[in-house]
């Protein structure tokens, strides 16, 4: 198993558990992002803006309309893009996103990135619903495509997104500017590289099984599944593999008995290396991992949980919390080189630069610690479960405390815990 899953040089898996499959009446929301093995992935924070009529915003790779307001949104990226592999806007809106192969050929030309619609979607989508429609007008709009890896080597990709909120999840899956949706009201559900969406569709592109049938794709004859239509006849082995992490990720989540999923029931799972969903590999690895809680409680704040550094079988998550003073983390932000980046500049990756911020210097250090087998590397793994635990008892105990929930308190969360985190490492 593990030599087919390393083949890809990208992948991920997304979890969601609504109730009544989790313990309390709350979301689940989960992601791991499988990344080239020395890419940075930063956490950022980029608080609500306005803009003024006929502003444009530069993405990745193309400039596009501006909206007049954006929410503020925490991200989790790979530092050398504007998007995002996954993240959350104050709204409780949470978005995450696969690369996925199609009968449709990639576009290699420059458009929008997924990880660019994920975050245009945080920024622009107060429900999820609202997110999934920002996504899809963009993606008819101005297409996806462009470089996906921070290399002159080409790669490129379609997307599948997972959009949830406090009451619902939609799974969007596209084939270049076409795309599918399905509701997710109730239980769990998780997406890996692959279609999944058959014949239950919600919403889709107004012209999909014309164009399904234009292709010689769909007879237009009985039923539409557009997993079975869509999908390409010889799928590339990165697309093997990743059925082999979406049924190992299925099996996770259906051993869970009923009401019993909790933010550490999904993180588990993150961190699940028999299946193959935690991958850590010469050429790939899990580069960040997010965990979200969203109480359906509207008084109550969602909590978001994000590593930052890589593996999370050896990194802990730290509980983010919108609030009106947010403070910035430098720690987990990588180092900007501007218009010199090699990202901007023609022709793109000719050269790589040291993105690692302060977090990733340090975990890097102490994950040589660990996996040395010596006593101090245990005691090190042990201190960072202690750590992480500490933080979800607190945060538990916030949301099971009868909204007694005090904004001041938590601040300096995020920031308290990477601290407290660096300084254990050194």
């Amino acid at each position: 198993m593990t030599a087919s899953i390393v083949c890809a040089p990208s992948s991920c898996d997304c979890f969601v558990a609504l109730p009544p499959a989790t313990e309390r009446k709350e979301v689940i929301f989960g992601k791991n992002s499988d990344r080239p093995w020395d890419e940075v992935q930063e956490v950022i924070y980029f608080p609500t803006a306005v803009y003024v009529p006929g502003s444009k915003v530069e993405c990745t790779y193309i400039e596009i309309e501006q909206i007049e307001k954006t929410h503020a949104v925490i991200l989790s990226r790979p530092a050398w893009l504007w998007g995002a592999e996954m993240g959350a806007n104050s709204h409780g809106v949470c978005i995450g996103n696969e690369a996925v192969w199609t009968k449709e050929p990639v576009n290699e030309e420059e458009a929008l990135l997924g990880m660019d619609l994920v975050r245009l979607g945080l920024e622009r989508g107060s429900t999820a619903k609202e997110a999934l429609d920002v996504i899809t007008s963009l993606l008819e709009q101005y297409g996806q495509g462009g470089n996906c890896k921070e290399s002159p080597e080409a790669f490129s990709y379609h997307n599948t997104f997972l959009i949830v909120d406090r009451k619902e999840a939609w799974i969007l899956e596209t084939s270049g500017q076409y795309w599918a949706a399905q509701r997710i009201s109730e239980g769990a559900k998780n997406i890996s590289n692959q279609l999944t969406i058959t014949t239950e569709i919600s919403f889709e592109h107004p012209e999909l099984r014309n164009y399904a049938q234009r292709r010689g794709w769909w007879s237009g004859v009985g039923e539409f599944n557009f997993s079975k239509i869509f999908s390409p006849t010889n799928p590339p082995m990165r697309m093997e593999a990743a059925n082999v992490r979406y049924t190992g990720g299925k099996e996770l989540l259906c051993k869970q008995e009923v009401g019993s999923i909790q933010a550490e029931t999904i993180m588990d799972i993150l961190r699940d290396k028999e299946s193959g969903i935690c991958v850590d590999s010469e050429t790939v690895c899990t580069t960040g991992s997010m965990v979200s809680i969203l109480p359906q409680d509207d008084s109550l704040p969602c909590v978001h949980f994000f590593t930052a550094t890589p593996d999370p079988s050896r990194s802990v998550f730290k509980p983010f919390i919108f609030i009106n003073d947010v403070m910035p983390v430098p720690m987990v932000i990588s180092p900007n080189y501007g218009d010199d980046d090699p990202v901007r500049t023609q022709p793109r990756f000719q050269r790589k630069l040291d993105r690692r911020h302060e977090l990733y210097k340090a975990h890097q250090q102490a994950r040589a610690v660990m996996e040395s087998g010596q006593e101090d590397g245990a005691k090190l793994h042990q201190t960072m479960q202690n750590l992480e635990r500490q933080a979800l008892t607190a945060i538990k105990n916030m949301l099971t405390s009868g909204g007694t929930f005090d904004p001041e308190e938590m601040t300096d969360l995020f920031f308290d815990c990477v601290d407290t985190e660096i300084k254990f490492y050194k």
